[in-house]
This record gives structure tokens, sequence and C-alpha cells, in this order.
């Protein structure tokens, strides 16, 4: 897969062209991908997904990221994208006309154009699908619904922002996962006796509240762990951090990158009366992770 930011950067030849902001790329664009690619492969030629950076409610809205960049090209490879065309989504672009777009889309050589039925574009989102098909023939999917809803990266965002990561896994299709690097901290975990990788993580993702079971790759290592996201109200902070327990012993992973893929989530973040307390219900965070990922507790045989 092949990820450009410039359209002149585009190969030429005839293209199937897939639109959209593709945030998480969730089950939803998953179908509408899937009939891309179904067109890819009959037409055989290649599948570009036209794409932006960040997806246009993150710079018009200020909202949170389900999928950084570089995430978001891995799943749409996944999904069967050849080159991932990720224009930059600025005052500039979202001041363009919809004639502008409609030029731009031009130059890609679309031999079909495949959008959602939602799908919107120039200033004020004057374009529609109708407007695509003066530049190719061009199918619109209907929105997916489940449970009574469609499956849409605004309602996946407010489940993770509530802390429901089971109900986001739903939509999304997989666990919701974060990446980052580590960090130094206080060391106060490893003073109580459970150590925590300090994650540094993108400042546009949205991080779901609370003590979770979580799985933990490093590499090729996948590890269960608990995770603890919010201030730590019991020592008074005020900055939302992710910190995760890893069960098995890991030695120095300072600068390394850890994923962290949300299971389930076991309670919300409290403030307790001091550090015993803490350090009493880390454990039963714990044994609650345990039972989730292995189906018994730290105590069984």
């Amino acid at each position: 897969m092949i990820l450009i930011n410039d359209i002149s950067d585009a190969p030429k030849g005839k293209k199937i062209v897939a639109i959209g902001s593709f945030d998480g790329v969730h089950l939803g664009h998953r179908a509408l991908l899937s009939q891309a690619k179904r067109l890819s492969k009959a037409s055989g030629i290649p599948l570009l997904v036209y794409t932006f950076d960040p997806p246009t409610k993150v710079f018009t809205k200020g909202v949170p990221v389900l999928s950084t960049l570089s995430e978001k090209a891995e799943l749409l490879a996944q999904a069967g994208a050849d080159l991932v065309l990720a224009v930059p989504f600025n005052a500039e672009f979202a001041a363009r006309s919809k004639t502008g777009f409609l030029e731009d889309l031009k130059r890609l050589e679309p031999e079909r154009i495949v959008v959602g039925e939602d799908f919107r574009f120039g200033r004020g989102r004057q374009g529609s699908p109708d407007d695509l098909r003066q530049v190719a023939p061009t199918e619109t999917v209907p929105l997916l619904c489940l449970q009574g809803a469609p499956v849409k990266s605004t309602r996946i965002r407010k489940l993770l922002e509530a802390g429901e990561v089971e109900l986001a896994r739903h939509l999304l299709g997989r666990p919701y996962e974060i990446r980052g690097i580590v960090v130094r901290g206080e060391g106060l975990g490893k003073t109580l006796g459970y150590p925590t990788a300090n994650l540094e993580t993108p400042p546009q993702k949205v991080l779901p509240p609370g003590v979770f079971a979580v799985r933990v790759r490093r590499g090729d290592d996948l590890l269960g762990g608990v995770a603890n996201v919010g201030t730590r109200p019991t020592l008074k902070g005020k900055e939302k951090r992710l910190e995760v327990h890893i069960f098995a012993p890991v030695g120095d992973i300072y600068g390394q990158e850890l994923s962290v893929t949300f299971l389930k989530r076991l309670r919300p973040e409290q403030r307790f009366e001091g550090l015993e307390a803490l350090k009493a219900q880390i454990q039963r965070d714990i044994e609650a992770a345990h039972r989730h990922l292995y189906g018994r507790s730290t105590h069984s045989p």
C-alpha cells in the first residue's frame, strides 16, 4: 500500500476511488471499502482511498480521533486499499468550492467513485454524490445500522468517551487500541508493588476513562495487563494519562512503543482515602482482569 498526501503524487491511470474521512475504519467504513474492492478486482484496476488528515470533524469541531493517520493507513490497507491519498484538511481546504474539489478529483482519473450516502464536500458541504457523477459513475453505499442506529465515528467516539469499550468494539469490528511511547513517571506504582508503564499517547486520540482489562503488544509479544486512564484523583492529579500494569516481567521498556488494546471496563476511576486503600483496589483490579483474560484469578493453579 502506498501513502501519499498530494494529488500530483498519484500514479497515472484509471482507479476506483473511495472517498471519506474513514476515522476509525469501523464496520460501516468496511462495508463501503468492501464494495470498492469488489469493483477494483472486477475491473483489474487499483483502489485508491481518498481521505482527509485530520478527519473533517476534528478540524471543524475539535473532536478527538479514533485513529491516527498511520493507524488509519494500516487499517485501510487491511481493507484492500492499494493507495491512500490523505489530503491535509486545513482552513484553505475547508474553504474550497465543490467545483474545486471536483477538479482535483478528475486528476485522479476515477473509473468509478464509491462514497457513503451521507457524503458531502466543498465549502458549506455544498457538494453531494450527484455532483460526483459529473466526474465518474458513482455508487453510494447505505449507512450500516447496528443496534438500531447508524454506525458512525461520532457514535463510537461518544461510547469511548464514556468508557464503553465493549460497545465500541461491536461497532469498530475490533477492540479499541492506543499506541504510545513509555516515558518515566513518578514511580509510585513500583513503590506500591505494582509497577506501571506510563504511555505518552498522541494528543488527538480518544482516551476512554476508567480501569480496564487490556492486552499489551510489545513487538511480537502479546501480554495481559490492567490499565488506568484518568487523572489519578487519589494523588490529586490533573492531567489525564494512560498507565498500564503488565502482568509479565518486561524489564526496562522506557522509550519503547506499546500498543494497548482495551477489552473490558472494570470500573470507573475513583478517589481513595489513602495509598493502602488504593493498593487494595489495584489488587482487586488485577484479579478481575485475570479472570476476564484467562478465566481464572491470579491465585488459581
